[in-house]
């Protein structure tokens, strides 16, 4: 069956999180060259950014990582799969977590358990991972390590959970209707939100989202439940500052579902101008910018009961013309012991 090609790749995946899991330092180089193309497009957050290989991944992103955090380990709550234009894609969601020794990014260490959130998609071909998308919470590790540089957020902060069901890692088999469904629900929702113009009743919040939905987002903007919490906290300054947000229809885009999970990776996968005030504390300066938004929802019950979103906010900064980092620095100089008399 065409399905199996999707548990296949979730078990290819499976065996990239075990190394990930209980993590060899001086063998991972040499580990993830096992799974990774040589030539693999890999997108990372803001600093991080593009890499080509297994290679560069290791030097440029978890040598470092590791450097800073010895007994790093990686925790899933959220592993599905599906096709999207044509490609076959696994995503994945969770934490690295570990003790923060070191100076990682010029965030000071804090000699204490940090937790990272990370959601990860990977495109893959005959069993090898061709392109990885992915966005880890970096921010969440400044606002751990008390050297917040930016703009408050409006809602809860917290090590986000895995889904009320716990069955976020699927091993059943992928159901193609039940996927179908739950896919076409997501963007009729999509579709709903944009109506934004028209009314708040014309978007059919409560037709789309269950009563009782989370929405977990990344550290600066927090995580809120019900449609009130969503529309207060989020939609609303959202909204308020980029009317005219946008998704790229170009093809880049990639949906897709796994019986009761849908994923979207883009990068980026928005476009909008800041035309207006309230959101993240950003001046209304007309200044047009791209977003990544990698996102995961669950249905239950005919409804979005959950929602996890990660946004690279240190890109949005940075395509303001913001040096979050040199703001951070300034902010932790002493405890980098650095500072001047």
């Amino acid at each position: 069956m065409h399905t199996d090609i999707h548990n296949a790749n979730k078990a290819r995946i499976g065996e990239l999180r075990a190394v990930l899991y209980d993590i060899d330092a001086a063998a991972l180089r040499g580990r993830l060259a096992e799974f990774f193309a040589a030539d693999c497009a890999v997108h990372l957050a803001n600093p991080l950014e593009k890499m080509t290989g297994p290679a560069q991944l290791y030097e440029e992103a978890y040598a470092p990582l590791l450097q800073a955090v010895p007994d790093l380990e990686r925790r899933d709550f959220i592993v599905m799969a599906g096709e999207s234009n044509g490609h076959n894609w696994v995503g994945c969601c969770g934490h690295y977590m570990g003790v923060f020794e070191r100076a990682w990014l010029s965030i000071p260490p804090t000699q204490h358990l940090m937790a990272m959130r990370y959601h990860e998609f990977f495109r893959l071909e005959d069993g090898q991972i061709v392109e990885m998308q992915a966005l880890w919470d970096i921010p969440q590790v400044m606002m751990q390590a008390g050297a917040w540089a930016m703009s408050p957020s409006l809602a809860v902060e917290w090590v986000v959970p895995g889904p009320a069901t716990e069955d976020g890692i699927i091993s059943a088999a992928h159901d193609v209707d039940e996927s179908a469904a739950s896919l076409q629900w997501v963007l009729d929702m999509l579709i709903g939100l944009k109506r934004n113009e028209e009314s708040v009743e014309a978007m059919q919040l409560d037709k789309y989202w269950h009563p009782q939905m989370m929405w977990y987002g990344p550290a600066g903007i927090g995580s809120m439940r019900r449609i009130s919490g969503f529309r207060n906290w989020h939609q609303i300054p959202f909204l308020k500052a980029m009317p005219d947000r946008d998704a790229f229809t170009d093809g880049r885009s990639v949906f897709f579902a796994d019986n009761a999970y849908v994923g979207f990776t883009a990068f980026p996968g928005m476009q909008m101008t800041i035309s207006g005030d309230g959101w993240l504390g950003i001046a209304a300066s007309g200044q047009a910018i791209t977003m990544r938004s990698l996102d995961f929802w669950r249905m239950e019950n005919g409804r979005i009961r959950e929602n996890w979103v990660l946004v690279d906010l240190l890109d949005v900064y940075t395509q303001l013309g913001v040096d979050v980092f040199g703001r951070m620095r300034e902010l932790t100089v002493a405890r980098h012991g650095h500072i001047a008399v």
